[in-house]
This record gives structure tokens, C-alpha cells and sequence, in this order.
């Protein structure tokens, strides 16, 4: 038995075509992508947390900074704007936030 969504949900004009399947892998892509960003996130702060009981690395402040950059822009192209949340769930030093964007030469 298949189940079929309410009309009242669907979109007309894109029922059966394939806008839905390539919406639906852009939207797989996307996720993973965000995933990915996330575990490099974690590993960079994994690796300044390890290191900061010896001396403060500033090479690692800022690939930490360069990792969280990253999933801030990845999690902006999939509609989230808002970092607080993810500040919060990695405990993102305010080291590591105050090197966010910037250009090293």
C-alpha cells in the first residue's frame, strides 16, 4: 500500500516530475556537507583543547576559526542563521570566535 499526501501539501506543477527527486539528493547533499563540516569542526576544537594545556597555539586558533567559518557558511546555503546554537553545542572558545573570517597573510 502506498501512501499519497494530502493535496492540500503538494505543490502543483511539480507532482510528478522530477524537480522533486533532484530537491530531494540536493537536499541529501546538503545535510551530509553540513555533517562533514561539523566532524571538522570538532576534530579542530578536539585538537586546540589538547594543545591548550600546554601553550596557546595560534596556528590552531585559527584553523579552528577556518572550521568554524565553514559550517557557519554551510549551515547559512541550508537556511540556518542563526549560530548561537552551534556556539553553544561545540563550546566554541571566544578565542576561536573573535578569528572567525579573518585573512591571515
Amino acid at each position: 500500500m502506498s501512501f499519497r499526501p494530502p493535496q492540500s501539501l503538494s505543490q502543483p506543477g511539480f507532482a510528478n516530475t522530477g524537480f522533486n527527486v533532484l530537491e530531494y539528493e540536493m537536499q541529501a547533499e546538503r545535510a551530509a556537507a553540513l555533517a562533514r563540516q561539523g566532524i571538522k569542526v570538532e576534530e579542530a576544537l578536539a585538537a586546540l583543547r589538547a594543545n591548550d594545556a600546554r601553550a596557546p597555539d595560534d596556528d590552531l586558533l585559527y584553523r579552528a576559526a577556518d572550521a568554524v567559518w565553514a559550517l557557519f557558511i554551510q549551515r547559512e546555503m541550508c537556511g540556518m542563521r542563526n549560530n548561537r546554537d552551534i556556539i553553544k553545542r561545540y563550546d566554541i572558545p571566544k578565542e576561536v570566535l573573535a578569528r572567525v573570517g579573518m585573512v591571515r597573510k
